[in-house]
């Protein structure tokens, strides 16, 4: 069972919110309805059912449910499934449940070395860097079978992957901005915070030349101060390109899946908090 759900504009259909979309990561155990996401295939079981008539819910569980706001819940979201088979289709196999939080992770060490190595093969350049935001990623990789619900739901946005060219000076500046906000995805560097300042930083294994050109991976909400962190400022080069990384991961998540390797990762001390 997938531990989160994402409520992603039905809280706002149901409050009559008029103020544009908004994402609350809300825990499950289904231990009141026993409900669990479901698949394309056993949504009764898993969702429960609504009686036409009186407009009673029965949970998986048993428990019958005829006042409040959740008979109208589970009316809407049972009413929704038809449009969400699509998206319920399996692509991939994941060995455990991966979460992305700082100042590393599984999840957030799958996507960002991914970045980093298919900003490589899109601009055909050496990618010595790779940053991207926690905020990016949207929900938790569920353990057992992926649909493409959980990868489309992982990456709501439209970021676009990009190439920036830093001189090692503002490749400090940028990892200064990271000690002081907070940490992010990074792939290629081994960097040391202590007190919300950079102890020490390398990149390929060895220290920042501040007078060497890099190449850096991340998408263009980050280039100009999106949580606080702006890539392409003091820039020599910069590449947006029209691939966005949420379809990316996508087509990469499938093919794992058809050649029948399973989701799996590790950490391994690139970004260490004192």
């Amino acid at each position: 069972m997938r531990k989160t759900i994402s409520v992603f504009l039905l809280l706002a259909a149901l409050t009559g919110c008029k103020t544009g979309m908004y994402w609350e990561k809300v825990p499950m155990d289904g231990h009141r309805t026993g409900v669990t996401a479901p698949s394309a295939t056993n949504i009764p079981e898993a969702i429960g059912t609504v009686d036409s008539a009186t407009g009673a819910y029965t949970s998986p569980n048993g428990t019958v449910f005829t006042e409040g706001a959740t008979p109208k819940v589970a009316s809407l979201l049972l009413d929704a499934q038809g449009a969400m088979a699509e998206v319920k289709e399996v692509i991939a196999y994941s060995t455990r449940s991966m979460t992305a939080a700082p100042p590393e992770s599984e999840l957030s060490n799958f996507v960002v070395d991914f970045l980093r190595s298919e900003a490589g093969t899109l601009f055909k350049r050496n990618i010595d860097v790779a940053i991207i935001n926690f905020g990016g990623i949207r929900v938790d990789m569920p353990e057992g079978d992926v649909i493409l619900d959980d990868i489309r739901s992982m990456f709501p946005f439209n970021n676009k992957i990009c190439y920036v060219e830093l001189p090692g000076a503002e490749l400090l500046r940028l990892m200064d901005d990271v000690a002081e906000f907070g940490p992010q995805c990074l792939s290629g560097v081994k960097l040391v915070i202590s007190d919300k300042k950079v102890e020490s930083l390398e990149v390929g294994g060895k220290s920042v030349d501040p007078k060497k050109k890099y190449g850096v991976a991340t998408v263009d909400f980050l280039l100009d101060g999106g949580d606080n962190i702006s890539v392409a400022r003091g820039a020599t080069k910069l590449i947006t390109s029209d691939v966005v990384i949420g379809q990316a991961i996508e087509k990469y998540v499938r093919r794992l899946g058809a050649e029948g390797k399973a989701i799996e990762y590790q950490t391994d001390g690139r970004v260490v908090i004192k």
